[in-house]
């Protein structure tokens, strides 16, 4: 026990005999597990009383669990990429959720037509981003889910990023089915030089829309974990190995397989809604929708107790570091009811925007023997914080000055490293603000403390967290001081993105 805390390997703090420890030791494997559109409170162990997520609560007790933690961004592609590249969406090349599957040819898959090619704006070749760094430095990569990081034949897609085993959607859009015409694959070890299309013979003689939509059989999320679990299996210890299990579920559309998991919630909301459409929605008709939302997250908490379990089969547990999380807030898409669950921890808003209950998110941290286990902790991190922590946990030393890209004027990273909260350490720096921009509805973030500004269309709204965490109370006309230092970050950090615009607020 007197060595526990020798694992943390960091270039700004510095411990007894670490160097000697380090080369006769592995390095822990981390499995990072981000959920789409989970809310604050759609967890029990965050106080959501009507769904069941008995896995995931119990991680919770093993672990850490984290109150002040924050997503990217309060939408999905400019919050994932705020995790891969360790900066945050003033300095990010991806801000917005830019698709690049419009005005494209169709192609014929069965009875349906798709498009010839999907996904969204391309992370910046010439900045790393995690995998690439967890490669380079003895790592192997394996990620299923969503990627959203750059459409098919971009400049960035899994085979060209430091990935080495992908399984899941490339583009965001086309994970609004869970029962699609195809997902897309990368697979080092079965030969694959670029990303390939899995076409879904099962689901393809159906139409994507309508009734006939549910006799589709290949069911998406399912496949997605049944492909990560094939890769953990495969993992025996000898190479340390990083998981991105980034899950599609609870985002609409609200489907599933009816099953004991389904059938459980609809005995439970008998007195349920029926969501009808929507003309233009990418999202099918779904009865019973409050027992598909509940079922969709339950779904969800059994894929990461499959995830704990077979750690702990193949004597991998102690060495691995799982994190739990979402990519935002909850959205109330496809006939989603956030209301009715109160599932943004009473917090104010929701997918989209800036307030806490866009990006204020569930966070949970396991490593038995590492992290303290029941702790609930109110450090104030984000999304980009992980590539310094992983970093430090990992033994990359001056990852900054190593990664930088020496032909760019400038190349932000903006994290700071949480390893010394992990692991009970002390030391840790804090931030001394957040920074979240999204264009599609042109608001800016920055939490100073307990302070936090929210920017609409240019016009600023101060808060206290303190002791208004709803955000209801505007008090910026008591506090001009505050507002002006709240500018002036926001003056310093946006950098102008020709794809992505926002408007800032008067700096006179």
């Amino acid at each position: 026990m007197k060595n526990r805390n020798l694992f943390l390997l960091t270039s700004g703090l510095a411990f007894p005999l670490l160097g000697a420890y380090a080369q006769k030791t592995p390095k822990p494997n981390i499995i990072y597990i981000m959920c789409d559109d989970m809310g604050y409170g759609d967890l029990g162990c965050y106080g959501q009383p009507y769904i069941s997520t008995p896995n995931i609560d119990n991680m919770a007790k093993e672990g850490m669990r984290f109150t002040q933690a924050y997503a990217g961004s309060p939408v999905s592609a400019p919050s994932r990429a705020s995790f891969m590249t360790g900066q945050h969406s003033g300095h990010c090349e991806v801000r917005g959720n830019k698709e690049y599957w419009r005005d494209v040819p169709m192609v014929k898959y069965g009875v349906n037509e798709d498009y010839s090619v999907v996904g969204q704006h391309p992370y910046d070749p010439g900045h790393v981003i995690i995998p690439e760094i967890m490669k380079d430095n003895g790592y192997t990569t394996g990620m299923f889910g969503k990627w959203a990081g750059g459409y098919e034949g971009s400049v960035s897609t899994p085979d060209k990023r430091g990935i080495d085993e992908y399984y899941g959607y490339i583009c965001q859009f086309q994970a609004h089915l869970y029962y699609p015409n195809f997902l897309n694959r990368y697979s080092k070890s079965a030969g694959d030089t670029a990303v390939v299309r899995v076409v879904m013979d099962e689901n393809i003689n159906y139409p994507m829309f309508g009734k006939d939509y549910f006799k589709r059989s290949q069911y998406s999320a399912d496949m997605i974990h049944e492909e990560a679990m094939k890769w953990l299996d495969k993992q025996d210890g000898r190479q340390p190995f990083f998981g991105i299990f980034t899950y599609t579920l609870p985002h609409a559309e609200l489907a599933q397989p009816e099953d004991s998991i389904l059938e459980r919630y609809q005995k439970k909301f008998f007195n349920d809604k029926t969501w009808g459409g929507s003309e233009g929605s990418r999202y099918n008709p779904s009865v019973h929708t409050h027992a598909q939302f509940a079922g969709m997250i339950t779904r969800l908490d059994y894929y990461v107790g499959e995830v704990l379990k077979k750690l702990k089969e193949k004597g991998l547990d102690d060495n691995t570091i799982v994190i739990f999380t979402s990519d935002n807030g909850p959205h109330e898409e496809g006939g989603a009811d956030p209301t009715f669950f109160g599932r943004d921890g009473k917090l104010r808003g929701l997918k989209r925007q800036c307030y806490e209950g866009g990006i204020r998110i569930p966070f949970i941290v396991r490593w038995p023997g590492k992290v303290p286990e029941g702790t609930v902790n109110d450090h104030q991190l984000a999304f980009y914080d992980l590539m310094p922590t992983f970093c430090d946990l990992a033994g990359v030393k001056n990852y900054v000055k190593k990664y930088t890209n020496k032909k760019k004027k400038v190349d932000y990273f903006d994290g700071i490293s949480f390893a010394p909260t992990l692991l009970g350490q002390e030391g840790q720096k804090e931030h001394d603000f957040l920074y979240w921009e999204f264009d599609e509805t042109d608001q800016i973030g920055v939490r100073m403390g307990d302070w936090k500004m929210v920017v609409k269309k240019g016009k600023p709204f101060l808060y206290n967290l303190a002791t208004d965490i709803h955000e209801d109370h505007d008090i910026a006309a008591g506090h001009p001081d505050i507002v002006k230092q709240m500018k002036e970050i926001i003056k310093s950090q946006h950098t102008p993105n020709s794809n992505f615009f926002v408007t800032l607020p008067s700096f006179e």
